[in-house]
């Protein structure tokens, strides 16, 4: 059990790691695509492709990680005046509804790279595929969390104050 934990630990922090790497070098390749365009009127070639992939990387890694930390949408001013089973019950609802939209990832997210292997983007030549090969990890990532979420393994890394904690 404590492996497993382990190479769950390093999976969050690599996805996390690569996020963080994502926006990070998003940040620098628009900053200098401005300054290479306003000052010497020069755009580089593969600056928006390259910006594009990282920034649906980062959004659908995004989408993991947020489920992982329970950041989803809940309307607690209702569900708050159900007893505990109810919610109990609602949150394995909530949590298998998760792992079928992360299954929807993978299956459809792995139909649609296959599909767009073959084409190119236009600038630096690389498979269309990058760009949609994100989505079948992210449901995987999905799937784990939501499966470990509903038999009652807490995925949250980064515990913050939760509304009504004082």
């Amino acid at each position: 059990m404590k492996a497993l934990k382990r190479i769950a630990l390093a999976i969050d922090s690599f996805v996390e790691t690569f996020s963080l790497l994502a926006l990070l070098s998003m940040i620098l390749i628009v900053t200098l695509q401005v300054m290479t365009r306003k000052l010497f009127n020069f755009v580089l070639f593969w600056s928006e492709e390259i910006t594009l992939l990282l920034l649906v990387w980062f959004s659908f890694l995004g989408i993991a990680i947020g489920f992982r930390e329970r950041l989803h949408l809940a309307i607690d001013s209702f569900t708050g005046k159900f007893p505990a089973n109810v919610n109990w019950v609602l949150d394995r609802v909530i949590y298998a509804s998760t792992f079928a939209f992360g299954l929807y990832l993978v299956v459809y997210g792995t139909e649609f790279t296959v599909l767009m292997h073959e084409s190119t983007l236009a600038a630096t030549k690389l498979p269309n595929s990058l760009v949609y090969v994100i989505m079948p990890v992210t449901g995987g990532l999905v799937c784990i969390y939501s499966f470990l979420q509903f038999i009652g393994i807490d995925t949250r890394r980064h515990h913050g104050m939760e509304e009504g904690e004082h």
